[in-house]
């Protein structure tokens, strides 16, 4: 393959990959709207999981977005990033 076209399929690779996690935090988020309509949580709380899904996007994005593409889709075929919402979630002091 050309480096073009190897730069073509970490594109793809990484843009597969954010999308998928990014699926996996909206379902997050998704659950939590369902509990808070069962009455297993309160507002404060679903909005406590929002924010952990802001944070844990934006950390998702940065991963996917900065860097040497090639070198991000390497890493996500060889070592798994990680638990994208528990990157989210607030530390306790």
């Amino acid at each position: 393959m050309s480096a073009k076209s190897d730069r073509r399929a970490a594109r793809d690779a990484v843009a597969a990959f954010h999308e998928e996690q990014l699926g996996e935090l909206v379902r997050q988020v998704q659950l939590a709207i369902e509990r808070f309509q069962a009455g297993e949580l309160n507002a404060f709380e679903v909005d406590e999981l929002i924010f952990q899904y802001s944070r844990a996007a934006k950390e998702l994005w940065k991963f996917c977005s900065l860097g040497n593409v090639e070198i991000t889709a390497r890493m996500i075929r060889d070592d798994h990033p990680g638990d994208w919402w528990e990157r989210g979630a607030r530390r306790r002091r």
